[in-house]
């Protein structure tokens, strides 16, 4: 909201208005005009020039002919009534040699000697303009005979000083323009701001002495007169209004009369009501611990918070990397264009884009991974696909698909169980689980350098597995135990922990498996897990299909 201190008044608004609509025509008109002028008449002072240039072209074929210095020092000498000529030089080519030597030259008395240009001929070719002098060659021949070349320096003084007379006399119009636009200004928003401030002047009267039968008299302009009608009309309504409050005034007091006996009627009622509150109330509270136990899984919708913290993490390093990267290619494409790129420059462009485009996978490649999790704990994690299967060599192949990340350190991981046993389940989440938890011991449990022990007991009982899993590691601080499962709850968060490994475990064990799991750490003393699920036979039909 506009704070009241910066507020600004319609008549300084809608000078300011006229104001800067009338400077920006007017500056831009007369800039184009001052802007062309000078081009018109630098192109005059060129072609002047250039008329100048063939003359003395002409005049000096004979003079190199005959080699005769002398007669054409004289007509160069002529050019001392043309006073932007600066300096004049003729060079001669030699036959045999084909070196030109300098002939004859002229030079103003103002402006002294300069030195020869001879080494000049290719840029001179065209009329070279500098900040205070105008520059030209001409070759000079004879029946397509090169003899030699012309070389004239003239001054832009006189344009200069043009230019600024002409700039003066533009400011000087603009003052007057704006002078009288800011009069016209003033006469208009006088005429169009009367009405207004004669219609606040009502306002304020109406809300000091609350006078609400004053009516706004007719304006002059249409739209300020529809103004003072809509005014008239909200004050003929509000007097209506009023007149309808005291009618409903008396009706209120008239009603409260009748309304204490209502409430004694209706206070007896909601003691009635409280009751049954109070018995429901008592109801709830013998559900309480299925609330927790619901609570708990639905504690999945608070991941959303989680999962942005840790995707905009690494999606912000990478767009840090690729905004880097885009100033370097923008740099390296200045340079090609201005062709000052070097090997230098492009080496290190070549390092740093390295540098950055593997930035820029690896945290993509983190993003993605973590959106890949994010979807395995939302989505139903429950696997219908039940088959027999080997349990050892199912833990087999876990542990071989995680030798890579074992290879690393130096623990030991040992498996405890029977050769024989096949159960009747899903491997896919089972195969899940083990790969969890043992990725959490390895990021979580142990220091770097420690060797460290993870063991894995299964056994069959009754139709049910029971899979023991520990280490020795660090185990687990009894603030973070308590909440062990929910989702992103980790002691490494920023450093390769997302939190959500032993929350997909427990929505595997209890969803998918049908389940139980059980956590047991103190710190410093490793962790025990303990995960018991059914297990059972599938008929022919299902274990083809």
């Amino acid at each position: 909201m506009t704070s009241l201190n910066r507020t600004t008044s319609m008549k300084s608004a809608f000078i300011w208005l006229v104001m800067l609509i009338c400077s920006t025509a007017l500056s831009i008109a007369l800039l184009s005009s001052n802007y062309l002028d000078y081009q018109r008449q630098q192109l005059q002072l060129q072609e002047q020039l250039s008329g100048l240039l063939n003359i003395m072209a002409i005049n000096a074929q004979t003079s190199l002919q005959n080699n005769n210095k002398f007669r054409e020092e004289q007509r160069l000498n002529s050019l001392s009534a043309v006073p932007i000529i600066k300096n004049v030089h003729i060079y001669q080519l030699e036959p045999e040699s084909q070196q030109l030597k300098f002939f004859a030259s002229y030079n103003r008395r103002d402006t002294g000697p300069w030195p020869p240009q001879m080494s000049r001929l290719a840029e001179l070719a065209e009329p070279l303009n500098n900040q205070d002098y105008i520059e030209q060659m001409k070759a000079v021949s004879v029946d397509n005979q090169l003899l030699g070349y012309v070389y004239l320096r003239a001054s832009n003084e006189g344009l200069e000083s043009s230019q600024r007379l002409q700039i003066m006399i533009n400011v000087f119009i603009a003052f007057i323009a704006l002078s009288l636009c800011y009069f016209m200004a003033l006469k208009l928003q006088q005429r169009f701001t009367k009405p207004i401030s004669d219609l606040l002047e009502l306002v304020h009267q109406v809300a000091r002495n609350k006078d609400y039968r004053v009516r706004a008299p007719i304006a002059e302009l249409r739209e300020f007169n529809q103004l003072n009608r809509a005014f008239n009309t909200m004050m003929d309504r509000v007097e209506g209004q009023l007149y309808k409050m005291e009618q409903a005034e008396q009706e209120i007091k008239q009603l409260n009369q009748s309304l204490e006996q209502k409430i004694s009627e209706r206070t007896s009622a909601l003691k009635e009501s409280n009751q049954e509150l109070l018995n429901t109330l008592a109801t709830l509270h013998k559900y309480q611990n299925q609330i927790v136990e619901t609570e708990k899984m639905a504690s999945l919708g608070q991941m959303v918070a989680g999962i942005a913290h840790e995707v905009n993490t690494p999606i912000g390093l990478g767009v840090t990397a690729s905004t880097l990267l885009q100033d370097k290619v923008h740099e390296i494409e200045q340079a090609f264009e201005k062709k000052t790129l070097s090997s230098n420059q492009l080496a290190r462009f070549l390092g740093d884009s390295k540098e950055n485009l593997g930035i820029i996978y690896r945290n993509l490649e983190r993003a993605a991974g973590l959106i890949s999790s994010f979807k395995q704990v939302a989505v139903d994690q429950s696997n219908d696909s039940l088959r027999q299967f080997n349990m050892q060599q199912l833990l087999n192949e876990v542990v071989l698909s995680l030798r890579p990340n074992l290879k690393k350190t130096q623990h030991q991981l040992k498996i405890n169980c029977p050769a024989d046993l096949i159960i009747t389940s899903k491997p896919g989440p089972i195969n899940q689980i083990l790969i969890n938890l043992i990725m959490n011991s390895l990021i979580h449990a142990f220091d770097e350098g420690q060797a460290g022990e993870i063991i894995i007991d299964v056994q069959l009982k009754q139709h049910r597995c029971y899979l023991h899993y520990s280490d020795n590691g660090k185990g687990v601080p009894e603030h973070i135990r308590k909440r062990i499962f929910d989702p992103f709850v980790t002691t490494r968060r920023g450093d390769g922990g997302s939190g959500l490994g032993l929350h997909l475990v427990y929505n595997l064990v209890t969803q998918a498996l049908n389940g139980k799991i059980n956590l047991e750490s103190q710190l410093g003393e490793g962790i025990q897990i303990d995960v018991d699920f059914p297990v059972g036979s599938v008929s022919p039909s299902k274990l083809n299909s």
